[in-house]
């Protein structure tokens, strides 16, 4: 089981000596790198790393209760497996990982995907509220899932995912609520230099289209997608559209 600095990671590589970008894949708050379906994670032509970030799924560690610990852990795990520039493909509360990269470790970025995103990523009281007690923690798992899927979802879609989120500990998933919660980069975003892609599904009721609109008009040349018929959990409930949309980017991509 490949692990460097406490991230387990899964490789799809038809060739190590590719001449692209190794495109890196950070999950989102409680999640895993199961978040990101085979049609992304087995993208042809590229080195593509899914990565299990500390303290989540395969991963040793407690995880973390800021965005730049778990950037910080990122650029670790680069340095041990002797990859120096990516580009980084975020969900939620990895598209802020990867945004902190690019503004303060920006010789590292290739390019950004910033998938359910924004330069800001408040958490509803609610949620901070109830993931610290015992007794609510599953309601927690209840309301995220319930928030993060369009509404025409598969239902078996729906159950496999709040049967993934409700096997984090819950101290693990209050550190990256907290995190997000503590992400705020409205005055710093429009420093990004690269090439990024900004996808959010059109039903998306965590980051709502308006966060990625603002990313947009921020971003120097940044490019929007909305995906029609999803929610926050966009590239698992439109793996081919996402997958399509990301390969189209990774190719306009220098290296």
């Amino acid at each position: 089981m490949p692990i460097a600095a406490e991230i387990y990671y899964h490789l799809y590589a038809e060739s190590e000596k590719s001449l692209r970008p190794p495109v890196v894949l950070v999950h989102g708050a409680g999640g895993t790198h199961l978040v990101w379906p085979p049609e992304i994670r087995r993208m042809p032509g590229y080195r593509v790393f899914a990565l299990d970030l500390p303290g989540h799924g395969k991963s040793g560690g407690r995880g973390f209760q800021s965005i730049s610990a778990y950037a910080q852990v990122v650029l670790e795990w680069m340095g041990i497996l002797g990859i120096h520039r990516a580009v980084f493909v975020g969900h939620s509360m990895g598209s802020a990982i990867a945004a902190t990269l690019a503004l303060d470790h920006s010789t590292h970025v290739v390019g950004l995907a910033l998938l359910g995103s924004g330069a800001r990523l408040r958490v509803a009281p609610v949620l901070l509220d109830s993931v610290s007690a015992p007794t609510t923690y599953h309601r927690t798992v209840e309301m995220i899932v319930s928030w993060s899927f369009g509404e025409k979802t598969p239902v078996r879609l729906v159950d496999l995912a709040a049967r993934r989120f409700g096997e984090v500990r819950s101290s693990v998933l209050q550190g990256d609520l907290l995190a997000c919660d503590a992400f705020d980069e409205m005055e710093r975003i429009s420093q990004i230099r690269k090439p990024t892609l900004i996808l959010c599904g059109n039903e998306d009721r965590m980051t709502p289209m308006r966060y990625s609109q603002f990313l947009a008009n921020n971003i120097p040349d940044a490019m929007l997608k909305s995906i029609p018929d999803a929610g926050h959990m966009v590239m698992l409930e439109k793996p081919k559209i996402v997958a399509k949309a990301l390969m189209d980017f990774l190719l306009g991509i220098s290296y």
